[in-house]
C-alpha cells in the first residue's frame, strides 16, 4: 500500500470510528442523555457528541493497531503452520469464545447468578464475525472465511479487553460496536485500497519510463 493510500485508509477508518461511536453512544447511554433532547439543550448535545466522536477516534486507532498486528501474525502463522494455520485459528476462536463466557462468569457473577446471561456478548461477537466472514468470501474467495472470522472474533476481543476487565456494561457496548464496525470496514475495504495502490504504482512507473 502506498503512503498516500494508507493515509486515506487511516483517515476514513478514523471517521468510521468517530461517527459510529457518536451514534452508538447516544443509543446505549440514552438514559443519561434523554433529558438533553427533552429540554432541547443543543449545546450540551453537541458537546456530548464531540466527546463521543473523540472517544470513537481512540477506538478506531485501537482497531487499526489490531488490524495491522493481525496482518503480521497471519503472515507468521502461514509461514510457521502452513496448511495447519486454519486449524490453529479455529482452535483459537473456540478458546476465545469459551473464555468470554467462563472467565467473565467467574470474575463478575453474583452468588446464585446463572451463566446464560454471559452468552450474550459471545453471540454478538460470533454473529458479527460470521456475517463479515461471509461477506469477505463473496468479495474474495472461500479461503478467506477462517482468517476473517479469526480477526473479527479473536482480535476484536483482544482490543476489547481493557473494558471487559472493568465490566461496566455501558462501556462494554459502547466500545464493542465501533470496534466491530471498524474491523469489518478495514477487512472488507482493504482489497479496494490495495488495488488503488497498485494503480498508483503503475502510473508512477509509466511516468518514469516515459521520461
Amino acid at each position: 500500500m502506498t503512503s498516500r493510500v494508507w493515509v486515506k485508509f487511516f483517515l476514513t477508518t478514523l471517521l468510521v470510528g468517530g461517527i459510529t461511536t457518536g451514534i452508538v453512544g447516544f443509543i446505549v447511554r440514552w438514559n443519561e442523555f434523554d433529558h438533553l433532547f427533552a429540554n432541547f439543550e443543543w449545546l450540551e448535545i453537541l458537546s456530548v457528541l464531540f466527546w463521543l466522536f473523540g472517544v470513537g477516534l481512540i477506538f478506531s486507532i485501537i482497531s487499526q493497531m489490531g488490524f495491522f498486528a493481525y496482518l503480521t501474525v497471519h503472515r507468521f502463522g502461514l509461514g510457521i503452520f502452513k496448511s495447519l494455520w486454519n486449524g490453529v485459528q479455529i482452535i483459537l476462536i473456540l478458546f476465545v469464545l469459551f473464555d468470554l463466557v467462563y472467565f467473565r462468569y467467574k470474575a463478575f457473577a453474583e452468588p446464585g447468578e446463572g451463566v446464560i446471561p454471559y452468552f450474550g456478548l459471545v453471540a454478538v461477537i460470533l454473529i458479527a464475525g460470521l456475517l463479515v466472514a461471509a461477506l469477505k468470501v463473496k468479495t474474495t474467495n472461500k479461503g478467506a472465511f477462517i482468517p476473517a472470522l479469526f480477526f473479527m472474533v479473536v482480535v476484536t476481543t483482544i482490543e476489547w479487553v481493557p473494558v471487559l476487565r472493568v465490566n461496566e456494561e455501558s462501556w462494554i457496548w459502547l466500545m464493542v460496536f465501533p470496534l466491530l464496525i471498524c474491523n469489518a470496514y478495514q477487512l472488507l475495504i482493504l482489497p479496494k485500497y490495495n488495488q488503488e495502490s497498485a494503480i498508483q504504482r503503475q502510473r508512477l512507473a509509466a511516468k518514469k519510463s516515459s521520461t
